[in-house]
């Protein structure tokens, strides 16, 4: 996280306890993967009827993976005695962040996680701990455990638990720094037996990090591993038993001269404790790996400013390269869980290793591209490491470390069909809350301005404050300005942004001149020079003008406001697209499989068939800025009969996009529930949508397209994105009627996406 002021720590602190305070308090909750709602469900659930899986477990134990959520169900387990950076504040502090670890499990593998933290730092009592709460889990994930005692804890538990066993701090940081060294040698053209290392750190992830190291080829006698007091050698007493199988025989005794002509520096200690001389000092093409958080051992500006030629990760995710541990953990445990290994071996380690170098030098999709904003992504020195939202990952790493699983003789239960599996594994994610987090990220890299109308509104102001504070938008508060200062104090949400009040005498050049352009725009419409001038007094009309003279870069109004009485003033002053006659407005509903898309949900009440090619030409366009693959179905009531009038027209919208657009996946007219279904469209083999289901709607009428989105958005089914506004030059979007906070940020970060794209253009 970049560095703060005291007034920007304090406002993030303070959103850090509001986020984990929200109720439900916490990030993790267990939720029934059974029906429950008939006193049979009941029955089969509990009593008599779980007796009967009872007994099949007792009879054939290996059946509880069968029968119960062992086999998806992974224990973070620590003690409190070296949490993140903050050191021994005790099992009960450290809950937070085994929660957050949970969380992670989850949208990453979809694993489920029960945390559990433990008081107790006597080892031996720990492990007794654990081994006896160790048959409710398909694996453990210890966490956080304070060197040397978690390499004793670990061996311990590994020897005498049957499942699979990892401590993410050391084997995680391990296995991804790893993958960047085979791949980052490559780039320098040198050979692992060969190279000069330098481990800055002893504890647990260093010591594991050399080891795998070593494992890949290092020479042992090319290491010199440095602590607090400087190099281990041969002249120091009183090491544990991890440090002295480090020991070098030589009289060098710092880090920086332990540093001269070395090929690699692997920093797993504290900040900027490598100077720009030491840099200096290594060898051409020096690969330096600075790892500490959240400051590096060298600051990355620094280091690619005194080497041209260095070759540079660290664990941080604002600089190329990071070294992430949510790169592996996941999914190491993923394959591991999926062929009931027995444990984590180095067989293991090494394929999720190899897995992870591999995929940093295939040709990167375009979604990993759009996530982090960048044109050209590709094998080299800014990109070594494959990127955390690569959705790659889950098949790569899990597949390879399954089979490694399998072919070491740990699997109780193998694969048979990996094609199946890789199926399996892109099928049990969960509701495609990536696509937000990408989309965020995307932002991120360059934040645009954001006007926010109903700007004395709570909501607003508190996505305004998330925007921010995440670095997603610039935001421009739009409204009366005495009144969104007393809201503000009111809620303490203290952000320093520009307050524009259309009525306030700082605005009067402004007025002016947007006048001028209202009246211009509209003088053959209706409109003359003294309404002009109080319109723009008002904030519908003063925030589409703030668009239409580039001072603001997106605007997204409404949340108090019936949507056709805000979208008018937007229509009068913001010019279509070339070729829109009708605007249109698309949801994108993030269900539990992956994202759908509905339009038109809020503009045109009965299009007609040119206007449905139109409004399935805009979705196409803008679904296709998410990277996604567009599968347009084109609804009506019946299955290919065009017997009904609503039918025929949405027939021969049909007819026209075949011929008009024949690479433009779309068919209809078709049922929705058809129109997702693999099994029903296999009925149609002539369908353009193939057996693969559809993922955008275009409805066709408005009641049908708005009623079915509200259903979702009011049972809560899936979190619903939007209006997005299509066929405009200009990015802005109205709000839903009270829309929530998410609701709020998640379409400003859509017009900011909105917002760089025609930057481009």
């Amino acid at each position: 996280m970049p560095k703060q002021n005291q007034k920007d720590l304090n406002a993030f602190n303070k959103a850090a306890l509001d986020y984990h305070k929200a109720e439900p308090k916490g990030k993790i909750e267990v939720v029934p993967s059974k029906p429950h709602s008939s006193q049979r469900d009941l029955s089969l659930a509990y009593s008599p009827g779980v007796a009967v899986p009872c007994m099949e477990i007792y009879n054939n134990p290996q059946t509880v993976y069968d029968y119960t959520a062992k086999g998806n169900l992974v224990a973070v387990i620590s003690n409190g005695t070296a949490v993140l950076g903050l050191g021994d504040i005790g099992a009960e502090a450290s809950k937070p962040v085994m929660e957050g670890k949970g969380l992670l499990f989850k949208i990453f593998a979809d694993i489920n996680v029960f945390d559990i933290e433990i008081d107790e730092k006597d080892p031996d009592k720990f492990i007794e701990i654990v081994k006896g709460i160790a048959p409710t889990f398909g694996g453990i994930n210890l966490e956080d455990i304070k060197a040397p005692e978690a390499f004793y804890i670990e061996q311990r538990l590994k020897e005498e638990l049957n499942i699979p066993l990892m401590h993410d701090d050391q084997h995680g940081t391990a296995i991804i720094s790893a993958a960047a060294l085979i791949n980052a040698l490559e780039i320098a053209d040198k050979k692992i037996d060969e190279v000069k290392v330098v481990v800055n750190g002893a504890g647990a992830a260093a010591i594991a990090c050399t080891k795998l190291y070593i494992a890949l080829g290092l020479s042992k006698e090319n290491v010199l591993m440095c602590d607090s007091k400087g190099v281990i050698n041969h002249k120091r007493t009183n090491l544990t038993p991890e440090k002295i199988d480090f020991i070098a025989e030589t009289d060098i005794e710092t880090l920086e001269d332990a540093l001269k002509g070395a090929d690699v520096f692997v920093g797993l200690s504290k900040g900027n404790v490598m100077s720009p001389e030491m840099l200096l000092s290594m060898a051409d093409n020096p690969i330096v790996f600075a790892l500490a958080n959240p400051d590096p051992e060298i600051d990355y500006n620094l280091a690619v400013e005194t080497r041209k030629d260095v070759i540079l990760a660290t664990g941080r995710s604002d600089f190329p390269n990071q070294v992430n541990n949510v790169l592996g953990f996941p999914y190491i445990f993923r394959g591991a869980l999926d062929v009931q290994a027995t444990g984590i071996n180095e067989a293991m380690k090494l394929a999720a290793v190899r897995a992870l170098a591999a995929l940093a030098k295939e040709q990167v999709p375009e979604v990993v591209k759009l996530a982090y904003n960048i044109k050209q992504l590709h094998f080299g020195r800014d990109y070594f490491i494959p990127k955390p939202f690569d959705s790659r990952l889950l098949t790569r790493v899990s597949m390879a470390v399954a089979k490694a699983a399998m072919e070491s003789g740990i699997a109780k239960s193998p694969i048979t069909d990996f094609e199946e599996y890789e199926n399996n594994l892109l099928d049990r994610m969960g509701r495609d809350e990536r696509l937000i987090r990408m989309m965020q990220s995307r932002a991120k890299s360059n934040p645009m301005r954001v006007t926010l109308g109903n700007a004395e509104e709570y909501n607003v102001l508190k996505a305004a404050q998330i925007l921010l504070e995440e670095g997603i938008a610039k935001p421009i508060l739009l409204g009366e300005k005495k009144f969104i200062k007393q809201q503000m104090e009111k809620y303490n949400i203290n952000i320093d942004v520009p307050i524009v009040d259309p009525m306030d005498d700082d605005q009067e050049e402004n007025r002016v001149k947007y006048r001028e352009t209202l009246w211009k725009l509209r003088q053959r419409k209706g409109m003359n020079e003294y309404k002009a001038k109080l319109f723009v007094r008002q904030r519908d009309y003063f925030g589409p003008l703030m668009l239409k003279h580039g001072d603001t870069d997106a605007l997204i109004v409404g949340f108090s406001k019936n949507y056709s009485s805000v979208l008018k003033p937007i229509l009068e002053v913001v010019e279509k697209e070339k070729g829109v006659d009708k605007v249109a407005a698309m949801m994108m509903i993030l269900t539990e499989k992956k994202p759908i898309f509905f339009a038109d949900t809020s503009i045109n009440q009965n299009p007609t068939a040119e206007d449905l090619v139109n409004i399935a030409k805009m979705s196409e366009m803008t679904v296709k800025t998410f990277a996604i693959e567009p599968r347009i179905a084109m609804l009506s009531f019946e299955n290919f009969a065009a017997i009904s009038e609503t039918s025929k027209k949405v027939a021969k919208a049909v007819s026209i996009l075949h011929e008009k657009f024949p690479k433009m996946i779309v068919d209809g007219e078709i049922q929705p529930d058809f129109a997702m279904n693999s099994d029903h469209l296999s009925d149609y083999p002539f369908s353009k949508l193939g057996t693969e289901p559809a993922n955008v709607f275009v409805f066709p009428n408005l009641e049908s397209a708005n009623l079915s989105y509200k259903i979702i958005r009011g049972m809560k089914m899936a979190q619903v994105v939007g209006p997005i506004l299509m066929g405009l030059k200009q990015p802005v979007h109205v709000l839903q009627m009270r829309s929530s906070v998410d609701e709020i940020v998640n379409l400003a970060t859509i017009a900011v996406l909105d917002a760089q794209r025609r930057q481009v253009k």
